[in-house]
C-alpha cells in the first residue's frame, strides 16, 4: 500500500513537474509569461481630451488602465468574491482546492464554491483555449496551475489583479474595467461606487447569466452576494451593507459600436487613411481613376495616409490599430463637433425633410423628379433597377442561385423590417423595394469646419445618420458645387489686374467654345438686367451672366490650373462653362479651397491628427500643417473685400436675420447647381471655414423649386446654427469681434480704399461703405 502511495505520489510529482516545464501540455515561453502579449483597442481622442471612439475587431474593445486608476472597490470586491486569500497563496489555494474535493466532488454540494485563484482565472483568459467536454477542461486544470504559479513569480499581486481586471470580457463589446466602466455606468474605474463595482464584480461568474441589460434582478441578487462577501471580509460595516443591499440597480448604459458616439463618419475615414497601403493602379477598378489619382497625391503628401505602411515598429512588423492599444489625437473639437452634428439634424429633420416629404407625398415615381425631360420613363426604371440590384438582399440571394423571377417576387413582397427615422428607428412592414424608395426619401448633407492657419479639422459630418447612411459626403462623395466656383474664376480675374469696380453689361451673353459651339447661360435673378454692373455687385448677387463674360476673356485652361492650386484634385474641364460650376468637388476640397481666402492667400491642407502615441504614451509621430500660398496679396484684398459683402448684402445675407443675427465679419458664397440638385454654403471668418452640402442620394433627387432648393435655404441654415452655437459657447476662442485686417494702403478699386485718405482740401476723412 505504501508502494502504491509512494508511486502515485511520484507520477504526480513527476506530472506537475512536466506539466511545469512544458513537456506535457503547452507552457508559454518565460519570455512571454514575463512580456504577455496584451490586445488592446486603439483609442481616438480630440482635441479636447475627449474620447471620439476606439479601432477593436471582434470582442477586443479593451483599453488599458493602470491600478492607480481603478477604484479600490473593484479590488476589494473581486478579492473579497474570487479569492479572499489572494494576498497569502503563490497562485494556487490548496485550503479552496479541498473544499472543492470534499464538498463539491464527495458531497455534491453544487453551492461550495470555486477553487480558482484570481491568478489562475488570468492564466485561463490569457492562455486557455475553450474546452469541449470534461475530460479536456479536466486536462486544462493543471496547466493553469502551473502558469499561475509561474505568473506569481514575474508579478506582484497589484499587477496581477490589474492584468485580470485589464482582460475580463463584461459583454456588449466591454473588454476591460475601462470599458465596462463607460458601457454600464458612463465613468472611468476610478469613479465606480461600491455597488458599481459589486455590480460589475458580479458579472465575473457568468457574464451572459448575469447581464445587467437583460436580467437586472437577477444581477441585483448577484450584486448583493458580492456585497455580502465584502462584509465578511471587513470590507463593509453592517449599516453600509443594509443601506447598500437596498439601493436599485441603476445602469447608465452606452453600447459601444464603430457606428455609435460621435464623430463617426471621421472616424472612418481616419481608419481608411491610416491602414491605405501605397496606390497601385492594378488595385482600382477602371472607374476609379480618380481614386487612384487622390490616393497616389496623398501618399506622396500626406504622412498620415499610408501611416500603418510608412511607420513599422522597431523590430519591423507593422502596428494594428485593433490590438495594439495606440492614441491617436486628432484636431476634432468634441463641442464643436456636437453643434456641427446638432445643426446638421436639427435643419434636416425640423425644416427640410418635413418639407421634402410634403413635397414628394403620393407622387409617382417618388423621391424622383417628375420632370421627364430632366428623367424619361426608361431612365427613372434603370435606377431603381440598379439600387435594387446594389443592395445586400439581391447580393445575397443572388450568390445563394435564385432567379431573377424569384428575387423580383421576394423584393415585392412585404417583411418585417427597422426603418430610419429621425423620431428614432422603428419596427414596420414594407416590401424591400419601397424600403429601397423610402430610404431615397432621406436628403444627404456634408460638413466640415476647419482652422484656416493650421489646418485643424474642427468638426466633420458625412451625413445624417452614420448607422443608415455611411457613404461620406465630405471626402468621398463628389457634387456639381455651381456657384462656389466662383470664387476661384473671380480670384483668377483680379489676378489678371481687374478690379472690383470693373464694370460690365448685364445681359445674357453668347459665348463660343474652342469648337465654335455657342452658350447662352442663364440668370436666376431679373436684378439691373440691361445696366452696367460692377464686378462687386456681381459676385455678391451670384450673377451668372457676368461671370460668363469674365470667363470669356480669360483662359478656362489657366482657371483649371487655379482651382488644382487651391487644392481640388478631381478632374476638371477646360471649358467655359466651368465657370458656372458644373464640375463635382468634395466638402473636403473646397473647404481646403476656401481657406485661402480666409488666411492672407494661404491654402492649408486639413489635418486630421496632431500624433500617435503607443500603448504606453510614447510619440511615435506628430503631424504639421502644409501651406502653399496660392493668391497674391493686391488681388486677396480685392477678393476678400467681395466676399465679405456677399454676407453683408448679397445671397449670404440670411446669416444676419433671425434665427442666426450672426455680427462677426464673415465671407461666403452659396451655390445652386441645376434642377436645384446640390444647394452649397462656403462660409469663413479669420479663425474658421466651413463648407456645407446638402442634397438627394441622386442628383435626379431634389426639391422642384428654388424656394427650399437653393443653397441659401439648403445648406446656408446650418452655417448658421453651427456658427450661432460655437459664438455662444464661452469656452471656446472663437469671438464675433474678430475681424480681417485691411492695410491701410492697399487699393481696392479705383478711387476706392480701405481706411483713412487726405482729399484735395487736405482734409482726412474715412472711407465708409466700401463692402455696400
Amino acid at each position: 500500500m505504501w508502494s502504491a502511495f509512494a508511486i502515485l505520489v511520484a507520477a504526480v510529482f513527476i506530472f506537475f513537474f512536466c506539466v511545469y516545464n512544458g513537456i506535457i501540455g503547452y507552457m508559454p515561453p518565460v519570455e512571454e509569461l514575463k512580456n504577455p502579449k496584451d490586445r488592446f483597442a486603439s483609442v481616438v481622442y480630440s482635441a479636447d481630451g475627449e474620447e471620439l471612439g476606439r479601432y477593436f475587431s471582434n470582442t477586443g474593445n479593451r483599453v488599458y488602465v493602470d491600478i492607480d486608476d481603478i477604484s479600490q472597490n473593484v479590488i476589494n470586491a473581486l478579492i473579497a468574491t474570487e479569492d479572499s486569500r489572494f494576498e497569502d497563496h503563490s497562485g494556487i489555494d490548496l485550503k479552496a482546492l479541498g473544499r472543492v474535493m470534499v464538498k463539491t466532488i464527495f458531497m455534491g454540494q453544487k453551492n461550495a464554491g470555486g477553487g480558482s485563484t484570481i491568478t489562475q482565472q488570468l492564466a485561463k483568459q490569457l492562455y486557455s483555449p475553450s474546452s469541449e467536454g470534461l475530460f479536456q477542461r479536466a486536462l486544462q486544470k493543471p496547466i493553469e496551475w502551473m502558469i499561475a504559479v509561474k505568473l506569481e513569480r514575474f508579478y506582484s499581486k497589484d499587477e496581477i489583479i490589474k492584468m485580470y481586471l485589464n482582460q475580463f470580457d463584461f459583454l456588449y463589446n466591454a473588454v476591460g474595467i475601462k470599458s465596462a466602466a463607460y458601457v454600464y455606468f458612463g465613468k472611468d474605474p476610478k469613479d465606480l461606487t461600491v455597488e458599481e463595482a459589486a455590480t460589475l464584480v458580479g458579472m465575473v461568474k457568468n457574464p451572459s447569466y448575469y447581464n445587467p441589460v437583460r436580467k437586472p434582478e437577477r444581477v441585483r441578487e448577484r450584486r448583493n452576494v458580492v456585497l455580502e462577501q465584502m462584509y465578511k471580509e471587513d470590507m463593509l460595516s453592517r449599516e453600509e451593507l443594509d443601506s447598500l443591499k437596498q439601493l436599485p440597480l441603476k445602469l447608465d448604459f452606452h453600447r459601444v459600436d464603430h457606428k455609435e458616439g460621435p464623430a463617426p463618419y471621421f472616424r472612418e475615414e481616419l481608419r481608411r487613411i491610416l491602414r491605405a497601403k501605397k496606390p497601385e493602379r492594378s488595385a482600382y477598378r477602371g472607374w476609379e481613376k480618380q481614386k487612384f489619382i487622390d490616393d497616389s497625391i496623398a501618399w506622396e503628401t500626406n504622412p498620415l495616409f499610408g501611416w500603418i505602411e510608412k511607420n513599422p515598429k522597431p523590430d519591423g512588423t507593422k502596428y494594428d490599430i485593433y490590438n495594439d492599444g495606440l492614441k491617436i489625437y486628432t484636431t476634432i473639437d468634441s463641442r464643436m463637433q456636437r453643434y456641427a452634428e446638432n445643426a446638421v439634424n436639427t435643419h434636416l429633420s425640423r425644416t427640410l425633410q418635413p418639407a421634402f416629404f410634403r413635397e414628394k407625398r403620393n407622387v409617382k415615381g417618388a423621391p424622383y423628379t417628375t420632370n421627364r425631360e430632366e428623367l424619361s420613363s426608361s431612365q427613372l426604371a434603370a435606377l431603381i433597377d440598379h439600387s435594387m440590384k446594389q443592395s445586400d438582399r439581391y447580393i445575397m440571394m443572388k450568390k445563394a442561385g435564385c432567379s431573377e423571377s424569384e428575387i423580383k417576387t421576394a423584393f415585392n413582397t412585404p417583411v418585417d423590417m427597422k426603418v430610419f427615422t429621425y423620431a428614432g428607428v422603428i419596427d414596420t412592414t414594407l416590401t424591400p423595394m419601397d424600403s429601397i424608395l423610402y430610404n431615397k426619401h432621406f436628403l444627404r448633407s456634408g460638413f466640415m469646419s476647419m482652422d484656416p492657419m493650421t489646418g485643424h479639422v474642427k468638426a466633420y459630418v458625412g451625413g445624417p445618420d452614420f448607422r443608415f447612411f455611411q457613404y461620406d459626403m465630405v471626402s468621398t462623395g463628389r457634387r456639381q458645387i455651381g456657384s462656389t466656383i466662383k470664387p476661384f474664376l473671380y480670384t483668377y480675374a483680379m489676378e489678371e489686374g481687374y478690379t472690383p469696380c470693373d464694370e460690365f453689361l448685364n445681359e445674357q451673353p453668347t459665348i463660343y467654345d474652342e469648337n465654335g459651339n455657342p452658350w447662352s447661360p442663364r440668370n436666376a435673378g431679373s436684378a439691373r438686367v440691361g445696366e452696367m454692373v460692377d464686378i462687386r455687385w456681381a459676385l455678391t448677387n451670384s450673377n451668372n451672366w457676368i461671370s460668363a463674360r469674365l470667363m470669356s476673356q480669360l483662359s478656362p485652361a489657366t482657371l483649371v490650373r487655379n482651382m488644382h492650386n487651391f487644392g481640388i484634385t478631381n478632374h476638371l474641364d477646360p471649358v467655359v462653362s466651368l465657370c458656372l460650376g458644373p464640375c463635382d468637388v468634395s466638402v473636403k476640397e473646397m473647404v481646403t479651397a476656401y481657406s485661402a481666402f480666409a488666411n492672407n492667400g494661404m491654402r492649408v491642407d486639413p489635418l486630421f491628427v496632431t500624433a500617435i502615441a503607443d500603448n504606453n504614451g510614447n510619440i511615435i509621430s506628430e503631424f504639421t500643417p502644409r501651406h502653399t500660398e496660392v493668391i497674391s496679396r493686391e488681388a486677396y484684398y480685392k477678393i476678400l473685400s467681395i466676399l465679405l459683402n456677399v454676407v453683408d448684402g448679397g445671397t449670404g445675407n440670411r446669416l444676419r436675420r433671425p434665427p442666426y443675427n450672426l455680427t462677426a465679419q464673415m465671407g461666403g458664397k452659396t451655390g445652386t447647381t441645376n434642377s436645384n440638385s446640390d444647394g452649397w454654403f462656403m462660409g469663413f471668418t479669420p479663425r474658421l471655414v466651413s463648407g456645407v452640402w446638402v442634397g438627394g442620394e441622386e442628383r435626379y433627387i431634389h426639391f422642384n423649386g428654388m424656394a427650399m432648393g437653393q443653397g441659401a435655404s439648403m445648406a446656408l441654415p446650418i452655417y448658421g446654427l453651427y456658427m450661432k452655437q460655437v459664438y455662444a459657447d464661452p469656452s471656446l476662442p472663437y469671438s464675433q469681434d474678430t475681424k480681417f485686417e485691411f492695410p491701410a494702403d492697399i487699393d481696392l478699386c479705383h478711387k476706392e480704399y480701405f481706411g483713412e485718405y487726405v482729399d484735395e482740401s487736405g482734409t482726412e476723412e474715412s472711407i465708409e461703405g466700401v463692402f455696400d
